[in-house]
C-alpha cells in the first residue's frame, strides 16, 4: 500500500508509525484508518519487529476524529457513530494491545478525544512538556470512546476519570505523569531522543518475556489473586523453556551482556 496519511518504517527491529496529517492535527479519516490497519498487519506478520513506536508529525499528536470526514448535512440521515467505533477505533485499540512486543507512544502537543485514548492504549506513553490530554467528547454530547471509558478509571481512578470525561479540561503532560496517566513527561526537545533510546533498548531486549509481561498485567484487573497466580505459573513455565531465558542465565553466570533474540 502507498501511504498518504502516515509514515511507516521497520528498521533494526523497530517499527515506527507516524500519523502524518499535520495540517489537520493528525485527525483520523477513513483512509487514515485503512493505512494504519495495513501497517499494523505488516508488524504482526514481521517476526523481525521487537518494538513498535507510535508518533505524530507536526505540532499536535492527534485531534481524534476528523469531523469533516463524516459531516452530516442539514436534513440528512444521522451517521451511526457506533458503527465507526466498531469498524475502526475498537479494532485499532485491540490490535495495539495484542502486539507481542512493547508499544511506545510519543505524544507531542495535544492528544484530544480518540487521539488521547489511542495514546493511552499503548504500553508506555512518553509526552513532551507542552503536550496535553483532553477528553473532548462531553462537548459534543458523546462519551469517551476508543477505550476511554476503560482506560481512564484504571489509570487515574474514578474521581479523576469522571472529571476528565465530564468536564473536558486539558490535562498538561506534567500533571498526567503525576496522576499516573502516562509513564513520563520530558522536555519537548528530548521527546524524540528519549523515545528512540527506549526503542533501541527494547529492540535488543527479551521480547517474548516482555510480551508475556504486558499480557499478564492487562489480565490482572479481571482476575482474582488465585487466577493471577495460576496465570503467572503457566507463563513462567513456558518462558523458563525459552532461548532468551537460557541466554539471560548464561550471560549472568559468564558476567557478560546478554544477546537476546526475542525467542
Amino acid at each position: 500500500m502507498q501511504y498518504q496519511n502516515i509514515l511507516f518504517s521497520i528498521e533494526a527491529g523497530i517499527a515506527t508509525l507516524t500519523l502524518n496529517r499535520p495540517d489537520k492535527l493528525n485527525s483520523f479519516t477513513q483512509a487514515m484508518h485503512e493505512e494504519v490497519r495495513h501497517a499494523l498487519a505488516c508488524v504482526q506478520q514481521d517476526s523481525s519487529v521487537r518494538v513498535f513506536v507510535l508518533a505524530a508529525a507536526g505540532r499536535g499528536f492527534c485531534a481524534g476524529q476528523d469531523l469533516s470526514d463524516r459531516a452530516v448535512a442539514p436534513g440528512a440521515p444521522a451517521v451511526d457513530l457506533g458503527e465507526s467505533v466498531e469498524k475502526n477505533y475498537a479494532p485499532l485499540v485491540l490490535a495495539l494491545r495484542a502486539l507481542p512486543m512493547p508499544v511506545i507512544c510519543a505524544v507531542n502537543g495535544v492528544a484530544a478525544g480518540a487521539g488521547a485514548n489511542l495514546a493511552l492504549a499503548c504500553d508506555i506513553v512518553v509526552a513532551g512538556e507542552s503536550a496535553s490530554f483532553v477528553e473532548v467528547f462531553c462537548k459534543l454530547g458523546l462519551i469517551p470512546d476508543t477505550g476511554g471509558t476503560y482506560f481512564l478509571p484504571r489509570l487515574v481512578g474514578n474521581a479523576r476519570a469522571m472529571g476528565m470525561a465530564m468536564l473536558g479540561e486539558k490535562i498538561p503532560a506534567a500533571l498526567a505523569e503525576q496522576w499516573g496517566l502516562i509513564w513520563k513527561c520530558v522536555a519537548d526537545a528530548e521527546l524524540a531522543g528519549t523515545v528512540q533510546a527506549m526503542a533501541v533498548h527494547f529492540s535488543t531486549a527479551p521480547t517474548r518475556g516482555l510480551a508475556f509481561t504486558k499480557r499478564a498485567l492487562y489480565a490482572s484487573p479481571q482476575n482474582t489473586l488465585a487466577e493471577q497466580l495460576a496465570l503467572e505459573a503457566g507463563m513462567m513455565s513456558e518462558l523458563g523453556r525459552s532461548a532468551d531465558y537460557r541466554e539471560g542465565v548464561a550471560a549472568f553466570m559468564e558476567k557478560r551482556a546478554p544477546q537476546f533474540k526475542g525467542e
